[in-house]
C-alpha cells in the first residue's frame, strides 16, 4: 500500500486516519484519486477536498465510525465503492460488536484498496441480484440453534466469522488448526479469490487453462475437504502448495494462491514508497539482492515480482527473528507455487477494466 501525506501540512499518515494529528484537518480516502484527502466543509454534508476538484460527501458508514472512503455527491449509492457490497453487519446492540466491525471494515477496505489499484470490476447485489458481491459478518447463533458460523464464499457471498476479529479467539483457532498465520485480512483475500474464480476462470471460459495448472475441479468438493481435515497435507506440499490448506481442492489452491499474490503486491507497493533495498554487504558468498524501484500492481511480469520479493522475506523474516517473533512471511515458494502466481498475474492483467466511475466511485480505465 502506499503511504499517504496531508495536503495541507505534509504530515504523514495512515490509510485508515479520519484526522491530521498535526493540523487537525478531516481526512476522508477517495478512491476515484487512489489518495488520502484532507478536506473542507462545502455545505449541505459535502466536502471540498484538497486533493481533487471535485465535492464529496462521506459514506454512510462513516456514521458508525467503521468508514473514512468518500463518495462523489453525484453518485446514486450512498456508501462508498467498499461498503456498498455489505448485505448483513454485525448486531450494534452487543456492544463489542462496534469495535469488531471496525476490525473488520479495517480489513475489507484494504481488500477493496487492492482491487481498485487492480481494476477488478466487481458488481454488487444491486447490479447483479444473484452473482454480485456482497457480504454477511455473522455471529454464531445460540447453541440450541446449530453449528457457529463458518467463514466461506458461495456465488458472491462472502460469509466472515464475526468471532474473527477477536484476537484471543482467532489465534486459538489458528493454533488449533496448525496455521502459521491468520489474519481478518488474509480471510478477505483468501474468499475473494473464490470470487474472483467464478468471474474469471468459470465465466470467462479459462476453465482447461485453470485445470492445466491447478488441477480438476470437478471432484467432489466436500469430500476432499473431509479428507483433507482427516488426513492432513501431503507430505510433499511444500513442493506443489503455497500453503497446506492450499492441497484440500484445486478450488482452495487457486483461492489460497490468490491470496498470497495480493499480499505480495501489497506488501512489494508499502516496501517501494519507503525505498527499501536488499542488498548483503561485500564478502558474502551468496548474492542476495532487490530494490523495490517499480509498482508491482502494474508489473508486466511475475519474474519482476518474485525477483524482488524472495530476498525481501528473507530480510524480513531475519528481522522478525531477531526481535523474537515468528516469520513475516512463513510460506516456501517453490517453482512451482511461483507458476501458479504467474497464472494468478496473467489472469488479473487479462480481467475487464472497471469503468463505473460514478457509481463505485472506481478509478477511470486507462
Amino acid at each position: 500500500m502506499r503511504v499517504f501525506t496531508c495536503q495541507a501540512c505534509g504530515q504523514l499518515l495512515y490509510f485508515e486516519n479520519i484526522r491530521c494529528e498535526k493540523c487537525g484537518r478531516s481526512l476522508g480516502y477517495l478512491p476515484d484519486k487512489e489518495t488520502i484527502s484532507a478536506i473542507e466543509p462545502a455545505g449541505d454534508g459535502t466536502f471540498r477536498a484538497l486533493a481533487a476538484r471535485s465535492r464529496y460527501r462521506y459514506c454512510k458508514n462513516k456514521d458508525f465510525g467503521v468508514c473514512n472512503w468518500m463518495v462523489r455527491i453525484t453518485a446514486r449509492e450512498p456508501f462508498c465503492a467498499a461498503c456498498q457490497h455489505n448485505r448483513t453487519v454485525p448486531d450494534l446492540s452487543i456492544p463489542e460488536n462496534s469495535a469488531r466491525w471496525a476490525k473488520i471494515e479495517a480489513a475489507k477496505h484494504r481488500l477493496f484498496y487492492s482491487l481498485l489499484r487492480l481494476r477488478l470490476a466487481v458488481k454488487n447485489r444491486s447490479n447483479d441480484p444473484e452473482h454480485g458481491l456482497a457480504f454477511d459478518f455473522l455471529a454464531d447463533p445460540p447453541m440450541t440453534h446449530g453449528q457457529g458460523v463458518l467463514t466461506g464464499h458461495d456465488n458472491g457471498l462472502i460469509s466472515l466469522a464475526v468471532k474473527e476479529a477477536d484476537d484471543p479467539e482467532r489465534e486459538r483457532v489458528r493454533s488449533a488448526m496448525g496455521e502459521p498465520y491468520r489474519t481478518l485480512l488474509g480471510h478477505f483475500r483468501h474468499e475473494i479469490g473464490h470470487y474472483f474464480w467464478d468471474v474469471l476462470v468459470r465465466d470467462a471460459g479459462r476453465t482447461a487453462a485453470f485445470r492445466a495448472v491447478f488441477g480438476d475441479e470437478s471432484q467432489d468438493y466436500a469430500a476432499a475437504l473431509q479428507a483433507h481435515y482427516r488426513n492432513g497435507a501431503p507430505p510433499d506440499w511444500q513442493q506443489n502448495f503455497v500453503s497446506s490448506y492450499a492441497s484440500a481442492h484445486p478450488w482452495e489452491d487457486f483461492a489460497e494462491t490468490w491470496a498470497h499474490y495480493l499480499h505480495i503486491v501489497d506488501t512489494l507497493e508499502t516496501a517501494g514508497v519507503f525505498g527499501v533495498r536488499v542488498h548483503l554487504k561485500p564478502g558474502w558468498r551468496t548474492r542476495l539482492t532487490a530494490t523495490v524501484d517499480f509498482d508491482p500492481y502494474s508489473a508486466l511480469s511475475i519474474d519482476t515480482i518474485i525477483d524482488a520479493w524472495l530476498p525481501l522475506t528473507f530480510a524480513m523474516n531475519n528481522l522478525n527473528r531477531s526481535m523474537g517473533q515468528t516469520d513475516l512471511y512463513p510460506f516456501i515458494l517453490t517453482p512451482r507455487a511461483i507458476g501458479k502466481l504467474g497464472f494468478i498475474h496473467r489472469l488479473v492483467r487479462a480481467a475487464p477494466i472497471a469503468v463505473r466511475v460514478a457509481d463505485a466511485g472506481l478509478p477511470p480505465a486507462t
